[in-house]
């Protein structure tokens, strides 16, 4: 997979820009905000058809944008044939195309360019909420699975209506409880789904992820990924039986759902461990146990992608080589040297390792504006 060019218009800072001339590894350099993560963010939205920064579509349109719409227009060269990839931005929405060819629904434009990207934040994957944990799973699930993304949005359609009918019915008779089980149905069709999905993956991630973080500290540490689900058991991933039991469990804490106003069962309220020799990473881990460990999951994520559609996925490190120590950014870059096109923003590349990177195609991004 190789980005052959990219283009916005009216996007955060960027009026009218055209990249051309894209390398398989391009250091795109600059002083802070000037625009450099705004154009690794363009990738990912491209991508994504959502930000890794903002949940707000209107922060990504430029203030005096005609007309009130951001454009992101990328080439992209795909191992059954290029593709064109338009992404329009507005308050009526987004629209996305194809090769000319606008798509009924955005899950089916996902998929279409795979990044993976990695930023100082990503550290939170490993040391931060639960919530930052599932993110990160819907992100890369749905990138290579675009059912799941149905899945997800219709049981989070659902999650908000549950959750407005269970405010209604406290201090209700009992009888007006029966209205949960409509919901209570749809909520555990969907849920089943994303928790399946999601039990898959992270067994598929963790055959990358041990054997990368092993090389990567020297035989020293052992990873291990653990799901942690609300119902059911770790392992389960039997359709009938998770269903069984999520709607037993959903029985069990109904009461107390009802009195607290919310769903306290379900895929949006499950985890993601790390263990490093047995001991929880977010708890006992040093700060540089946790960067490798959020290392290796990217790394990994690179070659479970590529497991499962054939293809390598563009890489995006948002100004992230410089906070690895020199070993690390070494293990980083001989990874995605000559298999992965890569985006690397930096200040400048007096902290990274300049003598690995001597063939990167060198952008200079200057408020908004982007030569080489």
């Amino acid at each position: 997979m190789f980005v052959k060019n990219i283009g916005l218009q009216h996007y955060r800072n960027y009026g009218l820009l055209r990249l051309e001339s894209l390398g398989d590894v391009n250091l795109i350099l600059g002083q802070n905000a000037q625009g450099k993560t705004n154009l690794m963010e363009a990738l990912f939205v491209l991508a994504m058809t959502k930000s890794h920064r903002t949940s707000k579509d209107k922060e990504l349109i430029s203030f005096d944008a005609p007309g009130g719409s951001a454009q992101i227009v990328a080439e992209v060269e795909r191992k059954y044939g290029d593709l064109k990839l338009e992404l329009t931005l507005s308050a009526q929405g987004k629209k996305a195309r194809i090769n000319g060819l606008e798509q009924r629904r955005l899950s089916e434009f996902v998929g279409s360019l795979n990044v993976v990207m990695f930023a100082p934040e990503d550290l939170e994957i490993v040391k931060g909420t639960p919530g930052i944990r599932r993110r990160f799973l819907d992100m890369e699930i749905g990138q290579v699975q675009p059912s799941y993304l149905f899945h997800l949005q219709q049981y989070q359609k659902v999650l908000l209506q549950r959750g407005n009918l269970l405010k209604q019915l406290w201090g209700k008779e009992a009888a007006g409880k029966e209205l949960l089980e409509i919901w209570d149905a749809q909520l555990v069709e969907h849920g089943v789904k994303i928790v399946k999905k999601r039990k898959q993956f992270i067994k598929k991630l963790q055959i990358w992820a041990e054997s990368i973080h092993r090389g990567i500290t020297n035989g020293g540490e052992e990873l291990k990924l653990l799901y942690v689900p609300s119902f059911g058991e770790r392992e389960e991933e039997d359709e009938a039986v998770l269903l069984d039991k999520f709607m037993l469990k959903l029985s069990q804490t109904r009461e107390q759902e009802i009195r607290r106003g919310m769903t306290l069962t379900g895929p949006h309220r499950d985890d993601l461990s790390f263990f490093i020799n047995g001991r929880e990473a977010q708890v006992y881990g040093s700060q540089g146990q946790q960067r490798t460990t959020a290392l290796s999951l990217k790394l990994a994520e690179i070659e479970l992608i590529h497991e499962e559609i054939g293809e390598y996925p563009v890489l995006l490190l948002d100004d992230v080589l410089s906070e690895l120590d020199p070993y690390r950014q070494t293990q980083l870059i001989e990874t995605f040297q000559s298999k992965v096109q890569t985006f690397i923003t930096a200040t400048g590349v007096e902290s990274l390792n300049a003598d690995k990177l001597k063939d990167a195609s060198l952008f200079h991004v200057h408020d908004g504006k982007v030569e080489n």
